[in-house]
């Protein structure tokens, strides 16, 4: 189905027998498809929605619904008729006033909280938080609501200079002008980026850092009040249609105290329970605070096979109230591959799986329906443990280079 469908009325109504332990999953893409299993492990019961009808978590959840996650209206209609236990929010963009509805009438438990929900779609909202706010290190930045202004940043700032749009999905619709002819372009790339229109754009500083990093921190409330655990750091680096993650990424004493820091207060000012992506940029013992993701992410998918928990498990752990631990039981890495059209070469499944998983410790996804973008979506993800990260991430470059006669 298409944005302009009427939303379709879940499967099958939720009874008062399973009421008090349904979740309602708001986006089906394949990341919650990993989460509505953590969730069915532990006992709940997931109604999937997400916008069209043939979502990847849609085969995986116990109901389903086609319902445009930006149409408050329609949301509210199918909280309303679902009465779930927990709201837990995986889309990029959802409609946060139907969320602040519901947290207001106390009928369901949202995660992330509604305020955490519309300031992860809001670049400049989350930004001034952390800079202005919390007072977090972040490299240097501007808004900017015209070309001209845009413009004025650049002749200020100098470059290279990396433009964002304030609203979309990460790494969609940005640039970095390197002189005064990219602005215009890069203005109207950003822009036209993500489902929501804006007309206001992020430029930063490019900073030069040793290595980006993500925190998954994982934030809980029990008898004696909040608290937050962390995962060992994951480093990450993007290429050409891939995402190289590796963990543990070694830091410095003082920066991995520092990427702490800055994780736990962002987090804690969210509030909420489950976990958080918390991205930053290190260079040596200094540390740059960069974005939150306030669900599971790309880079924390090498989680499934490094860690005791993945990441979908701590998250639904922490929103159903159970107790976590984010013990690392082998260093390990992944390579996730992205396309912006659906590929076939006609290769041998059999063939290409019995190369990839004939690479020491490793594993793969293969993701054959369309995910939740609408542009660039996963292919697959390739997965591999090893004595250290930098084995294993060999070993997930070549269960990758495997994959990649597939696409």
């Amino acid at each position: 189905m298409t944005d302009t469908d009427e939303s379709a009325p879940a499967t099958e109504a939720t009874s008062d027998r399973d009421q008090n332990c349904s979740v309602l999953l708001l986006g089906a893409g394949e990341l919650s498809r990993e989460l509505a299993l953590a969730f069915q492990r532990l006992g709940a019961d997931v109604i999937a929605v997400d916008r069209y009808a043939e979502a990847p978590a849609f085969h995986a959840a116990d109901r389903t619904a086609v319902v445009k996650l930006s149409d408050a209206d329609a949301l509210t209609a199918l909280i309303e008729k679902e009465r779930p236990r927990y709201v837990v929010a995986e889309a990029n963009m959802i409609a946060a006033d139907a969320l602040i509805a519901v947290a207001e009438r106390g009928d369901g438990e949202v995660f992330p909280t509604p305020r955490a929900t519309r300031l992860s779609q809001d670049r400049e909202g989350m930004r001034r938080l952390a800079a202005d706010e919390l007072g977090l290190p972040t490299a240097p930045f501007w808004f900017a609501g015209s070309v001209a202004e845009l413009t004025a940043v650049a002749q200020h700032a100098g470059f290279p200079l990396l433009v964002k749009p304030i609203a979309a999905a990460a790494g969609e619709g940005e640039s970095v002008l390197l002189r005064e002819e990219d602005i215009e372009p890069a203005w109207h790339r950003a822009i036209a980026a993500g489902r929501i229109p804006h007309s206001r754009v992020m430029a930063e500083t490019v900073v030069d850092v040793d290595v980006e990093v993500t925190m998954l921190t994982v934030r809980t409330v029990g008898p004696t009040g909040p608290a937050v655990h962390f995962c060992e750091p994951i480093g990450h680096r993007k290429g050409d249609g891939v995402l190289e993650t590796w963990q543990p990424q070694q830091l410095s004493r003082p920066a991995l105290e520092v990427a702490k820091s800055i994780a736990a207060r962002i987090v804690n000012s969210l509030g909420g329970r489950g976990l958080f992506g918390v991205e930053l940029l290190v260079r040596g013992d200094e540390v740059y605070f960069d974005t939150v993701r306030p669900r599971p992410t790309d880079t924390g998918l090498v989680t499934l096979r490094s860690q005791r928990l993945s990441q979908f498990e701590l998250h639904a752990r922490a929103i159903l109230g159970q107790s976590v631990d984010t013990i690392m039981i082998s260093p390990g890495a992944a390579e996730v591959s992205y396309a912006d059209a659906t590929p076939g070469t006609g290769a041998d499944l059999r063939a290409v799986l019995g190369e990839a998983l004939a690479v020491a410790e490793s594993d793969v996804r293969v993701f054959g329906r369309p995910d939740e973008s609408d542009t660039v979506r996963r292919l697959g993800v390739a997965l591999a443990t090893a004595q250290d990260a930098i084995i294993a991430r060999d070993r997930a470059r070549r269960v990758s280079t495997a994959l990649r006669r597939l696409w």
